[in-house]
This record gives C-alpha cells, sequence and structure tokens, in this order.
C-alpha cells in the first residue's frame, strides 16, 4: 500500500487549493478531495511537481489515504454546506481524529459543532486563516482555535506554512472550541474599520487638496514609510496610481462606489453587541458599506439635501493639512484596534477562553489583511501588562495626544465641508468618552427610572435608588 497522506484538504476553490499547495511545498503530503473531480485534477496536473499529492475521488477514498490520527482540512463555504461536509464525513473517522474548518464560520457555529465532534471522541479545531488567496499559498497568519491535544499534532504544520516575523511563525493557539474564529471574526471587523479610515482619509486629501488620484498614491506611499506602514496602506497607495486600461482614467474613479460585504463585519458588531463593548469604529465602518449600497436613497438626497458644495471649503496650508489627515488616521486607527482587544478580552473572559492578547498581535504582524508596523508596539504593551484600554497604554497614549489637535482640526473641517467621516468622527467621540468626568448617561439612567422605574445608583452612597416620580417624588430604595 502507498504511503498514507500526512493532511487531507477537501474543498478546492482558490483557498483550499492554495492552502494545499502551502503544504506540499512544505514538505507534507496532502491527500485532496472535492465534489467534483475536475479540481482535484486540474490541480494534480498544474502544480503536481509542487510536492506529494495524493489525489482522491470519494470522500471514502480521502479519508481512507490518510495517516492516524486523520487531519482533515475542510474548506467549504460557511454555514449549511460546512455542516453537509462534516455529516458526511464523521461516519468515516475514528476516535482522536481532527476535522479542522479553515473558512470563516461563525464562532458560535464552531462551538456548537466542536462540543458535537468531542461527544463523538473526535476533535473540531475551527482556524481563521487571514491573507487571502495569496497567504494561503505563500504564508498566512493562522488562528486555530480547538482542544490543546489537537494542536499538539496540527500546530508544528500549520507554524510551518504560516507567514514567519523575525523568525517567529504567526500562527499560535488562540483557545478552546470558537476561540480561534472569533479572533478571526474581530481580525476581519478591524479590517473593515482600517479600511473605511483609510477611505475617509483619501476622500478628505481629494477634496481639500484638488489632487488627483496619482498624486494621493504618492502621500499613501510615504505614508508607507513611517508609523502608518502596513499592507493597507501598502495597496492603497497601488490602487490609488493605477490606470484604467479602458478608459485611460485613475482606476478609483471608474470603479462603482458600493462597498459590498461578506458578513463578518457585522458578525462583529452583533457579537459586541451581546458581550456590551463599544466597537463604534468597525460599526461605523460596517454602516458606512451598508449607506454606500442604496443608491436610490443617494439619489433622493443628492437631488434634495441642500450642504456645502465639494471643494467649497479651502486649505489654506497643503502640506500642514495632508499632515494632519495622517494623524488623525493613525489616531482613529488606534481606537479601531483598541476595541477589537476590548471585544477579544470581554469574549475571552465570557467563555473562559485565555486568550494571549499580545500573541494576537504577534501573529497579526505578517500574512494577514491588518498587518502593520504598530502591531509590535500593542505586542509589546501586552507584555508589560494588560492595560485597561490600549489607548492607555504608554506609547499609544502619547502617540494619539500628539495627534489630539491634528484629529480634532480634521473633524471640523469635514463637517464643514460636508465631507461624511464617520470613523474619524466616532473615533474622537470615544476618545473623548473614555476621558470624560462625567457622562451625560446620569441623566438617561434618570429618564429611565422616570418611565419605567428602573431604579439607579448614587455617588454619594450605596445602593439602588427609586424616585416615586407619579407621587410625591421621594426617594426610596429599591
Amino acid at each position: 500500500m502507498a504511503d498514507l497522506a500526512q493532511i487531507g484538504v477537501s474543498g478546492l476553490a482558490v483557498m483550499g487549493r492554495n492552502l494545499a499547495r502551502n503544504l506540499a511545498r512544505n514538505g507534507f503530503s496532502v491527500a485532496l478531495h472535492n465534489r467534483t473531480s475536475a479540481r482535484t485534477k486540474s490541480l494534480v496536473a498544474e502544480h503536481g511537481d509542487e510536492g506529494t499529492f495524493v489525489p482522491t475521488e470519494t470522500l471514502e477514498e480521502f479519508v481512507a489515504a490518510l495517516e492516524r490520527p486523520r487531519r482533515v482540512v475542510i474548506m467549504v463555504k460557511a454555514g449549511a454546506p460546512t455542516d453537509a461536509v462534516i455529516d458526511e464525513l464523521v461516519p468515516l473517522l475514528d476516535e482522536g481524529d481532527i476535522v479542522i474548518d479553515c473558512g470563516n464560520a461563525h464562532y458560535a457555529d464552531t462551538r456548537r459543532r466542536e462540543a458535537d465532534l468531542r461527544e463523538r471522541g473526535l476533535h473540531f479545531v475551527g482556524a481563521g486563516v487571514s491573507g487571502g488567496e495569496e497567504g494561503a499559498l505563500l504564508g498566512p497568519s493562522i488562528m486555530p482555535g480547538g482542544s490543546k491535544e489537537s494542536y499538539a499534532t496540527l500546530g508544528p504544520m500549520f507554524e510551518k506554512i504560516a507567514a514567519h516575523v523575525d523568525g517567529t511563525p504567526c500562527c499560535v493557539h488562540v483557545g478552546p472550541d470558537g476561540a480561534g474564529h472569533f479572533v478571526k471574526m474581530v481580525h476581519n471587523g478591524i479590517e473593515y474599520a482600517d479600511m473605511q479610515l483609510i477611505a475617509e482619509a483619501y476622500d478628505l486629501l481629494r477634496d481639500g487638496l484638488g489632487a488627483s488620484a496619482a498624486d494621493l498614491s504618492r502621500i499613501f506611499a510615504e505614508w508607507n514609510t513611517g508609523d502608518l506602514a502596513s499592507f493597507l496602506i501598502e495597496i492603497t497607495a497601488e490602487v490609488l496610481g493605477h490606470t484604467d486600461a479602458a478608459t485611460g482614467q485613475a482606476f478609483v474613479d471608474v470603479v462603482l462606489d458600493q462597498a459590498e460585504q461578506k458578513g463578518t463585519g457585522r458578525w462583529t458588531v452583533q457579537t459586541a453587541l451581546d458581550l456590551g463593548v463599544p466597537v463604534t469604529g468597525i460599526a461605523e465602518a460596517t454602516f458606512a458599506r451598508a449607506l454606500s449600497a442604496h443608491p436610490e436613497q443617494r439619489d433622493a438626497a443628492r437631488e434634495a439635501l441642500p450642504g456645502p458644495a465639494r471643494g467649497s471649503v479651502p486649505v489654506s496650508d497643503r502640506d500642514a493639512f495632508v499632515d494632519d489627515v495622517r494623524k488623525a488616521l493613525y489616531a482613529s486607527k488606534v481606537v479601531a484596534y483598541a476595541q477589537g482587544y476590548d471585544q477579544m478580552a470581554a469574549a475571552s473572559a465570557e467563555y473562559g477562553w485565555d486568550i494571549d492578547l499580545g500573541a494576537m498581535a504577534t501573529i497579526w504582524r505578517g500574512g494577514c489583511i491588518i498587518r502593520a508596523r504598530f502591531l509590535d508596539r500593542i505586542k509589546d504593551a501586552y507584555a508589560e501588562e494588560r492595560p485597561a484600554s490600549l489607548l492607555v497604554a504608554p506609547y499609544f497614549r502619547d502617540a494619539v495626544a500628539e495627534g489630539q489637535e491634528a484629529w480634532r482640526r480634521i473633524v471640523a473641517h469635514a463637517a464643514k465641508a460636508g465631507i461624511p467621516t464617520p470613523g474619524f468622527s466616532s473615533a474622537l467621540a470615544y476618545y473623548d468618552a473614555l476621558r470624560a468626568d462625567r457622562l451625560p448617561a446620569a441623566l438617561i439612567q434618570g429618564l429611565r427610572d422616570f418611565f419605567g422605574a428602573h431604579t439607579y445608583k448614587r455617588v454619594d452612597r450605596e445602593g439602588t435608588f427609586h424616585t416615586l416620580w407619579g407621587g410625591d417624588r421621594a426617594e426610596v430604595e429599591a
């Protein structure tokens, strides 16, 4: 009998195909399976010389081709398709085998699947994989959840195929059951916020400077050499510098201004609401995409609603304005990451995951979409102690304070110029709310007590109280 494969990949669309190739390139023998065998044959025909592939046509043949404990990677659409593959696969497996979902599953589904397979003596690993199709092939950031036992056998493989920064693999065991997919979800939420902030910076510069996309490409390229250095800033410069072959215009000017989304941003916001964590930057980014996708409302509003015309608010000092936008972008970006980290901390406490937040910064430094220079600063912040908020960690506190006045000028300029900046504006509001001596929540609580007898607490003594609003307005202990 031929040698058995060390790991299998079922689902050979672009991501699955590239992950299988990455595994083979790194010396692992890989069993292949796809519902339609044409994709399996195509992969072997085109890339069979990259390593050892074991093509199979049925799930039974696929499972039989794997050494034990079997390691089976599923790369199919999230939701019902994943459940369907698991239902077919599980009866063919033996105790101790490992099923790994590397898709963008909802963490609650992963928790359910992990508990179900655990009862059957199987390991289920929800692994977030970031980096797109290129990352899957050349080295992604990998965020596996599941049991420590499963990571003991799976981890060395994933660590080898992951991106590496300073000799450290961008892969770590995140925590039990759904922890890996939760962290990947938050990563994507931060990605939403990051892209929205970059888009707002672009919009502000284009309106304020009247500059061409090519000019702005050079500005973003310059920013990519400093504190803002990141994959998203790098590719922003690339996209803005690209010329459309069909029209000769700047590429960004021929793209329809309606942003799509696959759902991970929404999941991040919905989950944050359940956990009671304000992720305002991610929420505004998600809603901004939703607003852009309603052209009928935008067309009607454009005709009916008055406001400043584009370019009607002059910029007196171009260089100073560019630097203000840069500082506002950096400060707002710090807020987005701080909120995402708060959400991971809250979920870790809620579900007993014990997530190492510093390690998340470490594995996001390479391979993933939000990789950025300042992730080293986040790693350092959590290495020293777990700050109450990333914003109060000394480096970020000082960096945001240094850019604070520029941030305020830019938000004020945007309001005067009629430029929508929900990301910049909400980030600044969050910053000011955090540092406020007293919030108007006191009035909200008073109103709640008035109409619903929801009670309140006092600043001057312990206890919970209610005012008899409909009577003599005496205060009673609740």
